[in-house]
């Protein structure tokens, strides 16, 4: 049985929230940690920590196939886990959520089954955007070269938006997906997810939403949004590394071959042929990261305590405080700024680049991220080697971000 989501929501206090992330009292080089690297990854809360350590301590064995107790316990909360990530994004069915080693994986998982499918022809078209992380571009351009399939781009304008008339003009009846990000890890942009699906669904068109940066900022209904397919990864959502999810409606699931080969995602194997399993076992070829899928389930049952639509307020109120503040910074200019933002400011100072920047508010205990973030397309776009970013998260305070901008004013006066 999966944890129901609690009746009364847990009221949000951003002082005690701080309090369930060990990390946050840390002291780097003699200074309070100012994390501000949500976008790179987000911190765990100790619940999570606990449900890692307890599996490893109290109930460590391998799943789906042992008839003893730690065996059978561990597979129940494994799969408790999967049921839960189910009721998060409002799959239809369990059997929709794969579990991957995360979106990256996720990626390349459905780009390589549909092409040994033999989805794409010499000569289709694949549409992404001009603001996808790597991990959207490369698997795609990698079937791309295996059957000579063109990677059609969306362009975005000075804001860092999407150009939805200049989309609607790239389809054609060649065709075949469009893969697009929620949200830009890179320049904080939320797209209009829906709209595209719905615009793609009008041909006939299977889309993929690439989730990593939305899903720990709002809630996500895969049936709501009529996703074709739907990806993130859990150490972006409060959970572990090397542990993510593929949400694909079960028509896809089903024609798509597995991804790897090898035990527990098999019925028969013999010399001559193998036989494979349902979904979601045929995509989930030997032992998993069965930790990782429990500690998801906890960041889950962690997020749940909470009313979302509260959580993203506070967000949305840190992320314009921000914003103001920074603005104010001489010199400063945002990369990035869309109507529809969340968690991310990207950004330059004038004649400083990027990586003094971060190294220098490091001594100060404050972390952010500094370069291309895997999104050098855009980067290029904005005629930029790379930024700074700041990116934001529930458990994050108004504080910290004047201590970001006491930092970055020591930066400038170094440079003067």
């Amino acid at each position: 049985m999966i944890n129901t989501i609690p009746e009364v929501k847990r009221k949000f206090d951003v002082e005690v929230v701080r309090n369930d992330f060990p990390i946050l009292k840390r002291q780097i080089n003699g200074k309070q940690l100012v994390y501000l690297d949500n976008a790179a990854t987000t911190q765990k809360p100790q619940t999570v920590i606990d449900a890692l350590t307890h599996y490893y301590t109290y109930d460590n064995a391998n799943i789906h196939r042992g008839l003893y107790f730690l065996s059978e316990f561990a597979t129940e909360q494994y799969e408790n886990a999967r049921l839960k990530v189910k009721e998060f994004i409002n799959a239809l069915s369990a059997s929709e959520i794969i579990f991957v080693k995360g979106a990256t994986e996720a990626i390349n998982l459905v780009a390589t089954s549909l092409c040994r499918n033999n989805f794409f022809n010499e000569g289709d078209e694949i549409i992404v955007s001009n603001m996808e992380h790597h991990a959207n571009i490369v698997p795609w351009q990698l079937m791309s070269d295996r059957k000579n399939v063109k990677l059609k781009v969306i362009p975005i304008n000075d804001n860092g938006e999407l150009n939805i008339d200049a989309f609607i003009s790239l389809i054609s009846e060649k065709t075949k997906i469009v893969s697009v990000v929620h949200i830009s890890n890179a320049l904080g942009t939320v797209n209009p997810i829906k709209k595209i699906i719905e615009i793609a669904h009008s041909y006939n068109i299977p889309v993929l939403i690439d989730g990593a940066q939305a899903i720990p900022h709002v809630k996500v209904d895969v049936q709501e949004l009529d996703a074709d397919f739907y990806v993130f990864s859990g150490h972006k959502v409060f959970g572990p590394t090397g542990i993510g999810v593929l949400y694909g409606k079960t028509e896809y699931l089903e024609m798509m071959p597995p991804y790897q080969g090898g035990g527990d995602m098999i019925r028969t194997v013999t010399f001559e042929k193998t036989t494979f399993d349902d979904i979601p076992k045929k995509f989930e070829a030997g032992t998993p990261n069965i930790a990782g899928g429990i500690g998801l389930g906890a960041s889950i049952d962690y997020l749940n305590q909470f009313d979302r639509d509260e959580l993203k307020k506070y967000e949305d109120n840190l992320l314009k405080y921000a914003t103001e503040q920074l603005s104010a910074v001489d010199g400063l200019r945002i990369i990035g700024t869309a109507k529809e933002k969340s968690s991310v400011i990207s950004f330059i100072i004038e004649g400083i680049h990027p990586y003094d920047i971060g190294t220098i508010i490091d001594t100060d205990g404050i972390a952010i991220r500094t370069g291309h973030h895997c999104a050098q397309p855009v980067m290029r776009r904005f005629n930029v080697p790379a930024t700074a970013r700041a990116s934001l998260c529930f458990y994050n305070t108004k504080e910290e971000i004047d201590k970001l901008v006491v930092g970055l004013n020591k930066v400038k006066k170094m440079f003067a």
